[in-house]
């Protein structure tokens, strides 16, 4: 058995991630940001940069997948600001407080959350963990949001990033939101529909994830997607065949961009990612294809 910390552990991935430990045998250690209920919780506050370090003695790792929500609102300069904070100066704090520690106390392992964000639009370009960070909002974000690990990698802690992409689930994210769309038969493409989208099942989540806890020597950037990358027409095509529902709707550009504002990019972006690293490390993928990460979901 071990003891592992995750931050995050009610939002979609950090909750399957506790589950699977768990079933394992596993000890579960959640940080919250309230007065501590249970003998498993930690207290930590991400937004004011503080963390219990003690809480964090004796863990064999520390997860860190908090943040507010990037798709759950427009991003207005005091949203964009509240999701910053909630990155870096979270990993920040957790990452002093394992540097803190005594190296007979101190987690083996770091993984920190990232996103695909980091690349922004690739267009056509199929790109991996050697691509430098794009422009914009979200590539700017992740490259600090990383950087944040500093203390823990100084202090000689194995640290990984886990760059996801879309997860497929019908629990949350945006897929969460697809799904009851098509199942209405209200479904279809976005924009042009020609963008990639670079998707993964929530079950190869959090694998990879436990992929990245248990083998030694594996540190830095890990791209979390599925190999097969799809344009969004693709997807929307796959999404329904499986539910067996027509997709002749359409949302325009414009339309979403007066809808979704900044955010919009993300959407219509383009971003066709491959997981080189994860591949090469090992891991194989339970659910490589579209199809079959749509009925895992189901």
């Amino acid at each position: 058995m071990r003891r592992i910390a995750v931050t995050g552990a009610s939002g979609l991935i950090g909750s399957a991630l506790a589950r699977s430990l768990t079933a394992d045998g596993h000890q579960v250690v959640r940080l919250v940001r309230r007065t501590p209920r249970a003998r498993d919780e930690v207290r930590w506050d991400p937004e004011g940069g503080r963390a219990d370090a003690a809480g964090l003695a004796g863990c064999h790792a520390v997860v860190n997948l908090a943040g507010a929500g990037v798709g759950d609102r427009r991003w207005t300069d005091a949203y964009k600001q509240r999701i910053r904070d909630s990155r870096v100066n979270g990993t920040a704090a957790l990452a002093r407080a394992v540097a803190s520690l005594d190296d007979e106390d101190r987690p083996r392992v770091f993984v920190n959350g990232s996103a695909i964000g980091y690349y922004g639009e690739t267009g056509d370009r199929a790109v991996d963990e050697d691509a430098p960070p794009g422009t914009g909002f979200l590539p700017e974000l992740c490259v600090e949001w990383e950087a944040a690990t500093a203390p823990a990698r100084e202090a000689g802690v194995r640290t990984v990033f886990t760059r996801t992409g879309l997860v497929v689930s019908r629990h949350g994210g945006a897929w969460g939101r697809l799904f009851p769309l098509f199942q209405a038969g209200l479904g279809g493409r976005m924009g042009d529909g020609r963008q990639y989208w670079s998707f993964v099942a929530l079950h190869d989540e959090v694998a990879a994830i436990r992929h990245l806890i248990d083998t030694d020597g594996l540190s830095g950037p890990f791209n979390l997607t599925a190999p097969n990358p799809l344009t969004n027409r693709e997807i929307t095509a796959a999404m329904g065949r499986v539910l067996r529902r027509p997709t002749l709707f359409a949302v325009p550009a414009p339309v979403l961009r007066s809808v979704l504002g900044e955010m919009a990019g993300d959407v219509l972006g383009s971003a066709r990612i491959l997981p080189t690293r994860l591949l090469e490390s090992g891991f194989r993928f339970a659910f490589p294809d579209i199809e079959g990460a749509i009925r895992a979901a189901l």
